[in-house]
Order: structure tokens, then C-alpha cells, then sequence
């Protein structure tokens, strides 16, 4: 048999399913077709990721095929020129993927070619989980512990062996999409953190499991401690499942390796990825607009240029700069500052949480439609099981519990570095004299506020006012 492997969020070879079932079938053909619409930094790591993937099929003689075009168009030339027998893919499940995978499915069907879809993306298949009513859960925390009362994720499947066949098709060159930058070049500090595909993902799996894992609940938050994962791109793109996270740490608490607190929470935020895509599936209206349909009326502001001050890490307020520039640095920003920079845009500068969805989804290399529709939506109290509006973060605050020592602040907003710990959160209340010492000039080296907190808290409470009646 002759079935082409349509790749498309699932850029590993371990635990794909798909490519699994296809490969026990007879010779497979593995196809991906430029995607578009990805934010720039995402494409970057889409590169590096399909050259790693390329280069793992080459190993076990397999082409990887690159096309360019619609992608129903794409598929159906390829299995009418090499007679195929099936294609099978991956679900991926936003609306456009979705629509996509039934448009591909009629297509085939019509051409007589036989085709399947698998669940390698998440944990569970949305469609089938429903709360006592027989409706969609709209509140994590019910809908991740019905999921864990019937969750049972089969067993992880191998990388796949390959049938060496003499099929030769034309494919594009990577290096022909362009997808990374080079006028200028501003993707240096993004290779320094990451190594994308699924050697990267394998990796950094381990390293977490072996060093952090035991440190994740009380850890998680504090921003300049690897306490974290960081596989959320390697998730994105697929190079690695979730349900070998889910059966790894499992086996990691079963061995007390990982202690069941530390490895529960972490199985808990794989939970929110997952509940992220649920919602989308069932509400796919939120990818445009709020999920509580009251904040349609939300007097937003909109200011060009206070939006313009936060994208560049220029709001005068430590933390929310910090956050911003690793972001433009690193394609990533810690989730506990995620909230925070969040919460700052959408409330104290009352500018509308699609601004900082576009501009996340053009500079994180883990976009994501789900997660960044529902985390916006979340802190803007808009969204499904939202952070009520009036939960306004004082980035204050939020610096002093988390980076009270400033160390994630100075590394991000090096001209900070000299000043008191007292004063490194809120620098425009240190004298003239500790200023002068730490060589920071308000407004030339470091700029004042752009907002004030207690008046930008009170206009967004104001403005809270008109939709709440």
C-alpha cells in the first residue's frame, strides 16, 4: 500500500499515531505543506523543526516532501500521482483545522482514496466529554476532574520502521519558504534558548523531569528560577506528545522520582492546554470575540501610543518591561509575568485584549490559537472561568512577591541593574541621590510610568461599571 502521511501539527516520530498506523500499512509518503498565517517567530522555529524532521525520516530512507498551496489541492495531486492508497493525519483541533480536516476527508472520499484522522494532540477527544447535562464544561476545574476520572491514554507507540520505497516527488526547498529572518537578523537571542524538534523536545523533557520537576508548585512563579518546563513549543509544533508527558510523570510519582504534589500540578497545566482546545472546539466564536458576550459593550481605549510603550517594555513599570523584552528576545515570556503584562495592558492601559493577542501570536514561538485566545480572555475576564475584571494585578506588587530580589528584572532591564532592591520595582520613588548612584535618569535612561497604578486601577473599574449594568 502506497499512504501519504499528512503532517501538520505533529512534527515528531515517537508516539505519532498517524505515522505509526501508516507505516505498519505499507510505504509511506510524509507530506507537509507550508502553513499560513504563522506569527514570525513561529516560523523561525517551524525551520528548524522540519529540518530536524527531515533530517530523522532521512536517517530511516524517507523523503520528506514540502509542498506550497491549499491543501486539499496539494494532498489529492500527490495520491493521484503515486496511485495512493490512503492518506492519514493528525487532528488538529481550531476551527480552521478543524474545517480543514472535514474538507479534506469529503475531497478524498469523492476520489475514491481512502483516509483516516488520530488523535495526537491531546489527551482526550473533545467531542465526547460533556458535564451531567449533556453540555460542554465552561469551568476548568469540573471539566479537569471529569476528565481524570475516565481518562486512560494508551500506551505510547515507538518511532515507526520504514519500507524503503523508489517513489521520487518533487518538493520544495526549506530554505526556499524563508522562514527565517535575515534582514536584520533578529532571531539570535531565540537560537540561544531553544533547540527545536523533537531531539530539542526529548531533552528538555528529561532535564525538566530530572531537576525542576520536584520543584514546580512552589516554584513555578518566580520567573528567574528554571522551574519551569518550557516545552510549550515543542508542544505546539507536536515534537513531542502529551500523552508521554502523561504517562512519564505518572510513572515518575509511581516511583516517587517526582513527588505526586509537584507532578499532579504539572499534570494540571497539561489539563489547562487541553481545556484551552475544548473550548475552542465547542465556542470556536471566541477566537474573534469575548466568550461573555457582555464585554462586546467593554469601553476599550485603544491608545496608540500606550500600547506602542507596552509592546516595546518602555511602561516605566519594572516587571511588565522585564516581560516584554525577554518576549522580544527570547520568542517566550514566564506565564506568571504573561498575567501580568496582560493584565497591565488590558487594565491599566484599558486597550483591548486582541492587541496583545496579535502581538503574542507574532512574537512567541509557542503561539498557539487555543492558549492565547483563552489566556487573554482570561485575564481580561472576558473569557471562560475568567479572572474576574476587577482582579486588576498592581505590577507593583506582583514584582516584589515574585522577583523581590530584581534578578529577573535586571537581567531584562539592565539599567536598573545598580539600584536598591527597595526601589527596583518602583524606581521613581528612589531620591535623586540613589538615582544618581545606580546612574538611572527618570526619563532618559528608564522612563517615568506611563500610567498611573491607583488612577489607571480606578478608570478601569469605572469602565467595568458600564457593562456590569
Amino acid at each position: 500500500m502506497k499512504i501519504i502521511h499528512w503532517l501538520r501539527e505533529d512534527l515528531r516520530l515517537f508516539d505519532n499515531p498517524a505515522l505509526h498506523y501508516a507505516a505498519s500499512q505499507g510505504d509511506v509518503v510524509p507530506v507537509f505543506i507550508y502553513p499560513e498565517g504563522l506569527g514570525s517567530a513561529s516560523y523561525w522555529w517551524l525551520h528548524h523543526s522540519l529540518r530536524h524532521l527531515a533530517d530523522s525520516l532521512r536517517e530511516k530512507g524517507v523523503p520528506l516532501i514540502l509542498r506550497t498551496g491549499e491543501p486539499t489541492v496539494v494532498i489529492r495531486e500527490i495520491a493521484k500521482d503515486i496511485d495512493a492508497d490512503a492518506v492519514v493525519w493528525n487532528r488538529v483541533y481550531s476551527p480552521s483545522g478543524i474545517t480543514l480536516g472535514e474538507a479534506m476527508k469529503c475531497e478524498l472520499s469523492r476520489d475514491g482514496v481512502a483516509n483516516q484522522s488520530f488523535n495526537g494532540q491531546l489527551l482526550i477527544e473533545p467531542t465526547k466529554i460533556f458535564n451531567k447535562q449533556g453540555k460542554p464544561f465552561k469551568v476548568f476545574t469540573p471539566f479537569w476532574r471529569h476528565c481524570l476520572s475516565v481518562l486512560n491514554p494508551s500506551e505510547l507507540l515507538p518511532k515507526p520502521d520504514f519500507k524503503k520505497h523508489s517513489m521520487h516527488l518533487e518538493s520544495d526547498s526549506l530554505d526556499d519558504w524563508g522562514l527565517r529572518p535575515t534582514k536584520p537578523d533578529w532571531a539570535s537571542g531565540l537560537k540561544r534558548l531553544w533547540q527545536p524538534g523533537e531531539r530539542g523536545a526529548q531533552d528538555r523533557w528529561h532535564r525538566f523531569i530530572e531537576t525542576s520537576a520536584n520543584k514546580y508548585l512552589g516554584g513555578r512563579d518566580f520567573p528567574s528560577k528554571p522551574n519551569t518546563s518550557l516545552l510549550s513549543p515543542h508542544l505546539v509544533f507536536g515534537e513531542i506528545s502529551p500523552r508521554q508527558l502523561w504517562h512519564d510523570t505518572n510513572e515518575c510519582i509511581a516511583i516517587q522520582a517526582v513527588d505526586s504534589s509537584n507532578g499532579n500540578k504539572f499534570l494540571s497545566e497539561i489539563g489547562w492546554r487541553e481545556f484551552s482546545r475544548y473550548l475552542l472546539v465547542h465556542f470556536p466564536s471566541i477566537e474573534e470575540r469575548p466568550f461573555n458576550e457582555r464585554f462586546n459593550a467593554f469601553p476599550w481605549q485603544d491608545n496608540s501610543v500606550l500600547i506602542e510603550a507596552w509592546k516595546r517594555g518602555k511602561t516605566g513599570y519594572p516587571i511588565v518591561d522585564a516581560g516584554m523584552r525577554e518576549l522580544w528576545h527570547t520568542g517566550y515570556m514566564h506565564n506568571r509575568v504573561r498575567m501580568i503584562v496582560a493584565s497591565f495592558l488590558t487594565k491599566h492601559c484599558l486597550s483591548h485584549w486582541k492587541h496583545g493577542m496579535d502581538w503574542f501570536w507574532d512574537t512567541l514561538v509557542d503561539a498557539d490559537i487555543a492558549n492565547n485566545t483563552a489566556s487573554w480572555q482570561w485575564v481580561a475576564g472576558c473569557g471562560a472561568d475568567a479572572s474576574p475584571y476587577f482582579r486588576i494585578f498592581n505590577p507593583i506588587l506582583q514584582g516584589d512577591k515574585f522577583d523581590k530580589d530584581g534578578t529577573y528584572i535586571k537581567q531584562w532591564v539592565p539599567e536598573l541593574k545598580d539600584l536598591p532592591k527597595k526601589y527596583i520595582n518602583k524606581p521613581w520613588e528612589a531620591d535623586e541621590l540613589t538615582l544618581s548612584v545606580a546612574n538611572v535618569k527618570l526619563g532618559k535612561h528608564y522612563p517615568f510610568p506611563i500610567v498611573d497604578h491607583t488612577q489607571a486601577r480606578n478608570a478601569a473599574l469605572a469602565a467595568y461599571q458600564v457593562i456590569k449594568q
